[in-house]
Parts: structure tokens; sequence; C-alpha cells
């Protein structure tokens, strides 16, 4: 039976850290592989590298296992992962495998065989000598403990305090002892509970738990001779004292279909630990599959979270087992949806029958059926029951993208902290929950009698009640030898009674469903290449880079009317609210949830005022305000007058910030039956109105406000003897301020000067060639009389720019290229800006000519594509740059960085050329790999531009 693919996110899950995922994501399409295959349950490809010689990947899907021959340390490497994203995509047929992969398969079969041959000829074991080694091992672990007791009973006697003061020291200096002792395990729990100490409001709620649950496992440990089998065994574990693999295999068996339902890491200064959670489609029943790793290190990779894995577990010994050992593998499989769910009121039941039987568990998993998160941070069931997230993990915002508000079954790890989630499934599809760091801070739970002894010390004052207020029940006080261990000993009881009677949630409510989407989401491959961008470092070129690119492919996909994947909204989100330069084509991709999910995260509002996709006429009463923008937007492109009469219905109501807002949207269908509503606009209290007004009558042919403004100028500048004579205005009287001109300019520029520049970029263009009665040409070269030809020009060349007028906007280009320092930078770079592509591509050619470092700023005025004459120049000039002394290096560099998202990507090629070139001109140094980044970046466009058609 053929396997199916895994998804994306099942792939993903594999990597062993998000550089080897971004990594993989970048070899994941089918230009990378020159061959790939899958032969029966083997995946095989052969991946484009820098070499030669294309890396051989090869991955068996039934464990899984993995090989490939680049010198990449981690497994699975990025060859092996993109691999399998190029088969979860369905772009791998069936093939024969070639020789070297039956060679890998040969040789992992021959090294089974010998390690079972191996453990078939070991000796017996001397058991006395071992019983020995036994004895003396419990001896020393005995004698730790003892001790252990001892300061257990001295932290409480003095005081927890002083613990603040003197931080996680003294834990460490006790760990380091268990250590001696042999009993390593609980030497770990005591440097954790060392790190509780002064961290958050409840530190000493939390540390006398801590310690009172220690004080409860030495209590334990001194009776384990009179406890049951499997309580003893989990003290022992508890302590430190080993169970062997072999032991843990010998025991019975279960064979069921397990369903992987997710993984956490978590790192630490000494080992990296992987607790990944099973759970059986018959049995019911769940597993624990501890691995661990040096940091730095990969960890196994051996079991793919959200499939199916047809195996035989084997379960360590204990009170509440959980931790099992995978005996055998039958197979793997993808699944879909998760079987065994439960409500949240059966899965704390099921968290409280494990308390009682052991007191130390700390989290067991849960697999929560149709819940959906509440506005307060927990997950609510269709019964009304809820419980907690993790303080961490809450708000659960890549729950909410994923599925929408919508009831979908969820996994996860539940302990004293809260709930802390795995993986959802929303419309059937695993999605793991993205990692999140945090301590697990539990809220307080001890009774505050309690507490406030131990911190006191019993030394000062000595516990001596009876019972204990445990919500309205008196609890008996455990009596203990002294007052210290009668304060642990009752404060353990205390908190696992608590712990264990933790009860759902009633009374919440969930957050109301997303709306409906109707437009596709983009394809996998597309989506892929968006999780590279959002990914840190994005694309081939870096953090900067990556955004440009990003920007790339929102306005791509928002053009041809895609959606992003749901799942990768909030990174979206927040890299918007990063960038304003996103958020136009972000508004249009993240359709209706992305604006759902704004609604409820302040740092995201930002997307609700901007135009939202898919308008509709409800939400013109009812919608945000970028859904009415986007409303009245549309409805202005149908029907302008429409339009009109809608928004002059309600204008005086708006608030001032919406007006401003939606007399913008009347730059769509302008007219001139929009001016009576344009002029009232120039009367508005608010400033951002008045100029928005102000500017759409100045660009609305015939209206009262260019007439007036024509009239203004005419009476600044007048034509006298074939030149040009200037009487600026002395003053911004009430009608100059009406029509937008601001009545004081920045300091160090006279009144007259500002005014002047003011009234001619407000006028229009033809009043000048009118009134003179000559062209654009022959008035700017007109001479102006007391030097006010700088001033002049300035204004008339920003109405050129507001304007578009290519009549104007020529000659002004063709002066201030003449010397690009003489000129107002800002200003020269809104006049490149302003003319047509083909005009801006030729000064920018003609600037590249003649001063390649200088014409850098012009050439980046142009948004790209590159016509060819541009692009010819520009791969010119980088290939005289980079061959050029240290002088050029950084002109070289700029260049490629601005032509990265302008140059057309057919040009990949030739620059792969250029890069090979330059490395064997100039082996030692690195001149060419600025030239092959931006080959690689071309590379990266083509297939992005491929991946969204």
């Amino acid at each position: 039976m053929p396997i199916e693919p895994w998804s994306n996110a099942q792939v993903l899950a594999l990597a062993p850290d998000p550089s080897s995922a971004k990594g993989a994501r970048s070899v994941s399409g089918a230009a990378k592989w020159t061959a790939a295959g899958l032969d029966d349950d083997v995946l095989w490809g052969l991946c484009r590298g820098s070499g030669s010689n294309p890396y051989q990947a090869c991955v068996d899907l039934t464990e899984p296992a993995y090989r490939c021959s680049c010198p990449s340390r981690k497994f699975p490497c990025k060859h092996a992962l993109g691999l399998l994203l190029l088969w979860s995509d369905g772009g791998v047929t069936e093939q024969a495998a070639p020789d070297w992969v039956r060679e890998w398969q040969e040789k992992r079969s021959a090294r089974a065989a010998n390690t079972a041959a191996k453990r078939a000829q070991a000796g017996p074991v001397d058991q006395a000598a071992a019983e020995k080694r036994a004895g003396q091992r419990a001896d020393r672990v005995t004698a730790g403990l003892t001790e252990l007791d001892r300061w257990l009973t001295d932290q409480v006697t003095q005081g927890l305090a002083g613990a603040q003061r003197a931080g996680s020291v003294p834990y460490a200096t006790m760990a380091a002892r268990l250590v001696d002792a042999q009993a390593s395990t609980v030497a770990g729990t005591v440097r954790r509970v060392g790190e509780v100490v002064g961290v958050g409001a409840d530190w000493a709620d939390r540390l006398l738990g801590e310690l009172s649950l220690l004080r409860l496992l030495v209590a334990g440990h001194s009776r384990i001779e009179e406890l049951p089998a499997e309580l003893a065994a989990t003290v022992r574990s508890r302590v430190g004292l080993p169970v062997t693999t072999e032991e843990v295999l010998a025991g019975p068996a279960l064979r069921d279909r397990w369903q992987v339902l997710g993984h956490v890491d978590l790192p630490d200064e000494r080992l990296v630990a992987r607790r990944t959670w099973l759970h059986g489609i018959e049995s019911g029943r769940s597993a624990l599959l501890l691995a661990f790793a040096a940091p730095g290190q990969a960890l196994p990779a051996d079991v793919v979270p959200g499939s199916v894995l047809d195996a035989e577990l084997c379960w360590y010994p204990g009170a509440f087992p959980q931790r099992a050992l995978l005996a055998r593998r039958h197979g793997t499989a993808p699944a879909g949806p998760p079987v065994g769910a439960v409500s949240v009121r059966d899965a704390l039941a099921g968290w409280s029958a494990a308390l009682a039987a052991e007191p130390w568990c700390d989290q067991v998993v849960m697999l929560l059926a149709d819940v959906v998160p509440t506005v307060d941070g927990h997950l609510i069931d269709r019964a009304g029951d809820a419980i907690a997230l993790r303080p961490a993990d809450n708000p659960p915002w890549w729950l909410l993208a994923a599925a929408g508000g919508r009831p979908v079954p969820v996994a996860g790890e539940y302990g004293p902290a809260g709930f802390r989630p795995l993986a959802a499934w929303p419309d059937g599809e695993y999605v793991p929950a993205p990692a999140r760091t945090g301590a697990d801070l539990r809220p307080a739970q001890l009774p505050p009698e309690l507490v406030s002894a131990a911190l006191v010390g019993t030394g000062r004052r000595p516990f001596t009640a009876v019972t204990i207020d445990l919500g309205g029940r008196a609890l008996p006080v455990v009596s203990g030898a002294d007052p210290a261990t009668t304060l642990l000993d009752t404060a353990a009881v205390a908190l696992t009674y608590q712990r264990a009677g933790v009860t759902a949630d009633p009374g919440r409510s969930p957050v109301e469903a997303a709306p409906a989407e109707t437009r596709p989401v983009v394809p996998a491959p597309a989506a892929r290449r968006l999780a590279s961008l959002l990914a840190d470092g994005g694309g081939p070129g870096g953090a900067e880079l990556g955004q440009r690119l990003l920007g790339g492919w929102l306005r791509l996909a928002a053009e041809r009317g895609y959606l992003a994947p749901a799942q990768s909204l909030p990174a979206l989100l927040e890299s918007g609210r990063r960038s304003s330069a996103l958020r136009a084509p972000l508004a249009t991709v993240a359709g209706r949830r992305g604006g759902w999910l704004a609604a409820q995260n302040a740092e995201w509002s930002y997307l609700l005022t901007e135009a939202a996709p898919d308008p509709n006429p409800g939400d013109w009463a009812t919608g945000t305000p970028g859904e009415r923008l986007a409303y009245l937007v549309a409805l202005r492109r149908a029907d302008p007058a429409a339009g009109l009469d809608l928004l002059v219905g309600v204008f005086d109501d708006e608030a001032p910030e919406d007006r401003a807002r939606f007399v913008g949207a009347l730059a769509n269908g302008l007219a001139d039956r929009d001016e009576p509503l344009l002029e009232r606009a120039l009367d508005d209290r608010r400033k951002e109105v008045r100029e928005a007004a102000a500017g759409l009558l100045c660009g609305l042919p015939g209206s009262a406000l260019r007439g007036r403004m024509a009239r203004r100028a005419l009476g600044c500048v007048r034509l006298d003897g074939g030149q040009l004579v200037v009487t600026p205005p002395t003053e911004c009287d009430a009608g100059m301020r009406r029509d937008g001109i601001p009545p004081k300019g920045p300091q160090g520029v006279g009144v007259g000067a500002w005014l002047l520049g003011e009234v001619v970029a407000r006028t229009p263009l033809e009043a000048w060639c009118g009134a003179f009665d000559r062209t654009a040409e022959e008035i700017l070269a007109l001479p102006v009389a007391d030097d006010w030809g700088p001033v002049l020009h300035r204004g008339l060349a920003r109405a050129a720019v507001a304007q578009r007028d290519s009549g104007w906007l020529v000659p002004l280009a063709d002066e201030m290229s003449q010397d690009l320092d003489r000129h107002d930078e800002r200003l020269t770079a809104q006049l490149y800006e302003a003319l047509s592509p083909s005009d801006l591509a030729r000064y920018a050619t003609a600037a590249l000519r003649r001063s390649q470092g200088r014409a850098l700023r012009v050439v980046e005025l142009h948004p790209g594509p590159w016509p060819e004459p541009l692009a010819d120049a520009v791969v010119e000039s980088i290939g005289a740059l980079v061959r050029g002394d240290h002088r050029t290096e950084w002109q070289a560099g700029e260049l490629c960085r601005i032509a990265a998202t302008a140059l057309p990507p057919a040009y990949a090629a030739q620059l792969a050329e250029l890069a090979d070139t330059i490395e064997r001109e100039h082996p030692e140094t690195r001149r060419g790999g600025v030239v092959r980044r931006l080959a690689a970046t071309l590379t990266f466009r083509h297939e992005m531009y491929e991946e969204l058609r």
C-alpha cells in the first residue's frame, strides 16, 4: 500500500532547528532537484548545490531514517527536509531508486543484523556483582536523601524570606551533593526549584509547594519497602535509580496505531530534552517518548508529529506510567482528524486520577474535543466547560488564526500552570503550535497561613495549627517530628488536594467566529515561500532584503486575488506592525480573518483602517473603519454619484479621522459634482480633512480653488522685458489658509519665499503657459530677477509632481539632472518618481554612464521591473565596480542591493556567469560573492512569481 504524503507542517516539525526549516523551504522547489523519485517506501533525490555534483538525499519513510551526502551534521538536513516538502506537494513520482540508495538500505539492514547478533551473543550478567553495585548505590542514595531531608527542614526552620537574598546558590550546592550521592533525578529537581526563588508575585507559594513535594519524595523513599510495587517504582524513578532499557523492553508490550500529537523541546544548560506525546487509537492510552541531546546537537527525528505510528510500546514501571519506549515499529502513515478526543470535564478528571496515583506528576497529555479560545485565556468546549491556558500561551494567536474561532480538536500538556497546546486540527489538517518561551508560573495554591509561616520560619514562630482552611473545608494538619516537618508534610497534602481538585470553569464565553472567506488561498509552494520570508533572515539576502521580497510577494498575491494561509496571519500582522509599507497589500491577502484577528489585538488595529477586501453593503453600517472605507471606494469606482450621495448624508456625523479617509476616497471618480462637498470640507475643524480636500481640489480641473491659486500666483510672478519678476506674498491671509497653505515654513526660510513656493506648488501649470503664451521649456529657460529662480523652480517642480504633467516633468528633470548635488535631493527624487517608467529608465541609464556612484540614488527611484536598457546598464556597472579597486566595492554592493528587487529575474544566469568569472579573476577576494547573492535573489523571485501564477 503506497504511503500518503505528509503535510508541510508534519515535515517541518522534524526540523532540528529553525535554520534547518528555513533552509528546507529554500531547496523544496522542483527547480532545485535534478531527479527525484519514490521507490516503495524510500524517497530519493539529487539536489543542486554549490559544487559540480548534486547532493544525494534519501529518506526511509517507514521509520523515518535519513541519509544525505552533504557535509551537514544535522539530521535530517535541509536537503532531506526539502525532498520531503517536494514530496508533500506532489512533486515526486514513483521511480526506481538508483544504486546508491540500494547500497544505503543494505548497509542499514546489515547494521541492524549485527546489533541483534551482538545482543544475542552477549554473555550472562554477573548477578552477584550487579547486586553488590546496586546495594552500594542504594546506600549512597539513602545517605544523600537523609541529608536532603535535613536541608529541607532547615530551609523552613530558618524561613524562606532569606531565600530571596541567597538566590539559587544553596539549591545548586545541595543538587551537587545529591549528584555525588548518585541521586541524579532528584538533584535536577532541586536545581530547578532554586530557579523559582524570587521569580513572580507568588514565588514563595511555589517554592514552598516544590519543597513540600521533595519532602514527600524523601518520606516515600524512607518507607519504600512498604509501598505498593507501582508507587515504589515511581519513587525510585523520581529519585534517580535507573531502570534499564532492557528491563523496560522485557515487560509487556502494547501494539496500537499511535497518533503522534506533538512534541515540546525543553532547553537546559546541560541537555535539551524533547517530550513527544502519543495517543492510542484503539487502546485510548497515552504515552510519552523522551529524547535527549547535548546543546547544539540535533534531537532524533524518528517520530513524525501529526502522523500515525503503527508500533509496539513498552512502559517504564510506575503508579501512573506515562514514559514509554518504542519496542518495534510496523510503519508510519499520515493521520486525519484525531481519534479519542474528550471533553474538558473528562480531561480534568483524568488529571485528578493521575495525581491521585502519583502526587509528583507535573504534566499529562490531553486531547480536547471541539474547543474554542475565550477572550480571557481559556479554551471552552461545546458543553461550556473551560480550561485555563498556560500564561505563556495566552493569547493563542496561532489557534485563533488557524481555526478562526470555530471548534476544533486541540492536543496539549496540562500541568499546574495550565494547558500548553501542542497542535490543533482545523478542517482535519494537523497544525502544530509554535514554540513559546516563558516560565511556568502557576497561580498561588497553598493556604496563606502555610506560606506566611514558611516565610517567617518555624524557628522564629512555630507552626502550631491543628487544621487549615482549603476552600471552606477544614483539612487536618499532618503531625511531624518537628514544626518544620509538620509544615512541609501539611503543605504537600494541601497542594496535592488543590491540584487534584481542579474542575472545569463554567460561565465563560468563546470568541465570536471569523467571517467566511470567498477567495482562494495561495498554492502550497507559495505558502511555503511566504513562511520562509517570515522566518528570521527572510530571503536569500538577509532581513532587509527579506522585507522587500515580502512586500513583493504580498503585492503579487493581492493582484492575483489570493489569500495568505491562515496559519501565517499572526506573523504577517506583526510584519505589518513594523513596516507600514506592507499594510495596503497585507489588508487584501489577510482577508476577513485578518481583520477579525486585528480587531482582537490593539497592536494589529492598524489593519482596521486599511481598505478591506471583498466589501459589501452591510459594511457601511456595521463594519470597521477599513471595511467602510473599502465599500465607499468600491462604490465610487462603480457609481461615483451614488458614492458621493452616501458620503454627503453622513459626513458631518463621522469621526474626524474617518472624515479625512472618506474625503480621500473621492479621488476615485473625482468630478465637478464633488466640488461642493470638498469646498465644505475646507472649513472642517480637522487639519487632515482640510488637507485632503485641498489636495483633491488642486487636482480637479476647473475647480474654484485652482482658479484662486492661479490668480494668486500670477499676481506674484509677471513677465517683464524677457524675464520673470517676482513679488512674493507678505502674509498668509485667511483665504490662503482656507485653501490649504500653511502660514509658517521651517526655520531659516523667509515668509515670502515660503508662501511663494506654496502658492506656485498649488497652481495649475496650464495657467503659466496661458498667461505667458510660452511652452514649459521656454518658461523654465527664462531668467528670474533677484535670485528668485530656485524658489520658483522648486514650486514648479512640486506642481509638476502633484499634477503628473509630463510636459513639465521632463524639462524639469532635464534641468535637475545636470547637477544632482546642486538641487534639493528629496524634491529631485519626487520628480523622478513622477516620471513614467520609460522616462525614468532613460535618466537612470544616462546617470550610470556618467557617474556610477551618484547614479545610485537615481536608479533606486525606479520601482522595477527595469526595462532592458536600464537593466543592461546596471549589469554592466556591477561588472565594472566589482572589478575596480576596494573603493568601488561598497558601490557594487549597494547597486546589487538595489537591483535585487528591480532587475528582471531573467538576468540570473548572466549574473551567475559574471560571478564565476570574477571568482576566477580574483580568487583571493570575495568580490564574486555579492554578485552570486544577487543571482540567487533573482532566481528566488522567479520561483516566487511562478508559484503565484
